[in-house]
């Protein structure tokens, strides 16, 4: 995350405890005056200057009469302080240290809940595609290159597939069945595996969310790690959310994707038409020498 990002979630937190202060009818010195500390603190913690403790958080909801409030503030909290990642920092040690970390993450998940929009899961990846996408996530962030360890890492995280009590949902829009991830070939392989691991194996439910599905109230992928934590990956950062409510809402979004997705012998049939599709003629061009100029570059 960016420092600006960061002193927007900073910003946000003590916006919302200025609301409660105001619900409660005290004014900043009144308040200060009770919680026992100097008007200039309940001044800088409002406006996002000062990270709030989590015992000024309970003084807060006390005086306020919020205590219910105390759950989301906590969680509010910690992302401020610790959730959000820059992808530079994560990689800075190599992509393959952020695979294991997600082996960790998910090796302490009962649940594993995946939706994907452009790309097919990393747990359902192909040797051959997992490099090409490392590939690009390398080119892209300019991060160092450890791209044979982090392949490795990547792969040794689809254990959880055959070992242990999980139960793995993955969810794929059917655009993702067909993004071009390092040729036609790797696709193709790629859809054929799906094919072959996606079906019949009873720690996995493998979904596609038809192109026709309706209007459901997200942007980007993300998973669910039992009902505790989602991970929503973005440009340039990884959000971990804890926090109840915007929890809730993730929980929403799935449910209305996966109430649209198809499984068994309609996602078999989705994933096969798309597999002919990427062995027949090529169904893009290269018009790149057409096209004009980002604004950036001119």
């Amino acid at each position: 995350m960016t420092a600006n990002g960061v002193d927007r979630a900073r910003q946000a937190l003590g916006a919302r405890l200025r609301e409660l202060r105001r619900t409660a009818g005290l004014d900043g010195r009144e308040f200060s005056s009770a919680a026992g500390w100097h008007w200039s603190k309940t001044s800088r913690v409002e406006l996002g200057k000062q990270r709030p403790s989590r015992d000024d958080l309970a003084v807060w909801c006390r005086l306020c009469d919020a205590e219910l409030a105390l759950p989301d503030l906590l969680a509010a909290l910690q992302n401020v302080e610790a959730q959000w990642q820059e992808w530079r920092r994560v990689t800075a040690g190599g992509h393959a240290r952020r695979q294991r970390r997600g082996i960790e993450l998910e090796s302490r998940a009962r649940s594993l809940r995946t939706y994907s929009t452009i790309l097919i899961p990393g747990l359902l990846q192909t040797e051959p595609y997992a490099r090409a996408v490392l590939t690009q996530c390398i080119r892209f962030l300019g991060t160092r290159d450890d791209l044979d360890d982090a392949v490795t890492a990547r792969l040794h995280r689809q254990r959880i597939l055959h070992r242990g009590d999980h139960r793995l949902v993955q969810l794929i829009d059917q655009a993702a069945l067909h993004t071009r991830v390092g040729g036609r070939a790797v696709v193709a392989g790629q859809l054929q595996h799906l094919l072959d691991i996606g079906f019949g194996n009873p720690r996995l439910l493998l979904g596609v969310v038809p192109l026709g599905a309706g209007f459901v109230y997200t942007t980007t992928s993300f998973d669910l790690l039992d009902r505790r934590t989602a991970l929503v990956e973005t440009l340039s950062a990884e959000l971990t959310i804890t926090t109840p409510s915007e929890l809730a809402l993730y929980e929403k979004a799935w449910a209305g994707l996966y109430e649209q997705a198809v499984f068994g012998e309609h996602a078999r049939a989705l994933i096969t038409a798309a597999q002919h599709h990427s062995s027949g003629p090529a169904s893009y061009s290269d018009t790149s020498c057409n096209r004009p100029r980002p604004e950036s570059a001119r």
